[in-house]
């Protein structure tokens, strides 16, 4: 029979290692990684396949003419007559313009070049109409911000037509073309060819002439 002694002993040790098992058992379990990381290791960098001017010419300026040829006139022997959308297919296809753009602008926020290699854009000789690739991104890291507000310009006309598409308001659609046509050209006008500021100028004060005597 144990002693007194060796009764304490003995329970003290199961008490020491009941208490371990139980620190052991009860810690908790370790905090998962916040949600924030775990989305950037799922989703990873961002990596562009293509130019800005391989991006422009190849996904947004052709699904431009979703909202760009949604609603026109044409003067015929009986009259103007007016395209408009009609039909569900009609107003899905000007919605996929809108969504596409609205999403697709923001690739421009993701650091690519601005042309394919090898391509300087028409920006050799004496006035030049174009910028070389290496001015425009000059002009982009002198403000950034300004290269930002542009693209923010195109994306709200994207967001204006889908809220348009779902009111299914042709008026609205044909404002929408015109706003994007403009935010286009801004765009251009800074970054491509800035040598056609004036000009541009002069035939969108001539065609705001003509609206107003019309």
């Amino acid at each position: 029979m144990a002693s007194h002694r060796g009764r304490l002993v003995l329970v003290g040790a199961l008490a020491l290692a009941g208490s371990a098992a139980w620190s052991q058992c009860s810690k908790p379990a370790s905090a998962p990684p916040p949600r924030a990381q775990v989305s950037a290791s799922l989703l990873g960098d961002m990596k562009p396949v293509v130019s800005v001017k391989e991006l422009m010419r190849d996904m947004i300026d052709p699904i431009a003419d979703n909202i760009f040829d949604a609603v026109w006139w044409e003067e015929t022997k009986q009259g103007s007559v007016s395209h408009v959308p009609k039909t569900d297919e009609d107003w899905e296809k000007i919605r996929i313009g809108a969504v596409t753009i609205a999403e697709g602008i923001y690739l421009l926020k993701v650091p690519r070049p601005f042309t394919p290699p090898g391509d300087i854009n028409n920006s050799v000789g004496p006035n030049a109409p174009e910028l070389s690739p290496t001015a425009i991104k000059a002009k982009l890291d002198r403000d950034p911000v300004l290269w930002n507000a542009k693209v923010e310009a195109l994306r709200n006309v994207a967001k204006a037509t889908l809220e348009a598409v779902n009111r299914k308001d042709v008026n609205a659609v044909f404002q929408a073309a015109a706003d994007l046509d403009v935010a286009c050209e801004n765009c251009h006008l800074e970054y491509w060819y800035p040598g056609d500021r004036d000009t541009v100028e002069r035939e969108r004060k001539a065609r705001a002439s003509f609206g107003n005597k019309r």
